[in-house]
């Protein structure tokens, strides 16, 4: 026998395994919740970033002046903290913002991945079906690019079940 080598009987293997699952699903249950507080955080940085460069937009005369300062801005921030913060990210942020100008607004529920699907849609009505149903249903951002593409909302007005409620 090794020096530190664990002889253990049946009743104390069983023993271990219940302490080493419950264990286990506590790091797993702690390791998804640090992930959403993480990717809450990083939406309301981008909802910040949309909130001053729709200000700065919003405050000049000149919109090449904006697109200019966005450019610089992009080469900062992505000199520093990497990629993210292309241009074409930066005007989805803006975006972002106008579209929720509130931060106690935002549905936290909800990933940065969900507000880029949403964000393509023009129509609030719309956007808030797309929005309410992805939290009532549990949905990834992939499915709910996949009910987007599919015109779920479209369909959704024309249903009769719609008027029966």
């Amino acid at each position: 026998m090794k020096k530190n080598e664990l002889i253990l009987n049946n009743n104390e293997i069983s023993k271990v395994d219940i302490i080493y699952k419950d264990i286990r699903e506590k790091i797993i249950n702690a390791r998804s919740k640090m992930l959403k507080q993480i990717d809450t955080t990083m939406t309301e940085v981008y909802w910040y970033v949309g909130k001053i460069t729709s200000e700065l937009f919003n405050n000049t005369d000149n919109g090449t002046y904006g697109k200019k300062i966005v450019e610089a801005l992009s080469q900062k921030l992505t000199s520093e903290f990497g990629s993210g913060f292309s241009p074409v990210s930066i005007r989805r942020m803006r975006r972002f913002y106008e579209y929720y100008p509130k931060w106690s607004a935002v549905p936290t529920e909800l990933s940065w991945s969900h507000f880029k699907e949403l964000i393509r849609i023009d129509r609030k009505e719309e956007r808030e079906f797309y929005e309410q149903e992805s939290i009532k249903s549990n949905w990834g951002y992939r499915e709910l690019g996949r009910q987007i593409n599919t015109k779920l909302y479209d369909r959704y007005l024309i249903s009769p079940d719609r008027w029966r409620k």
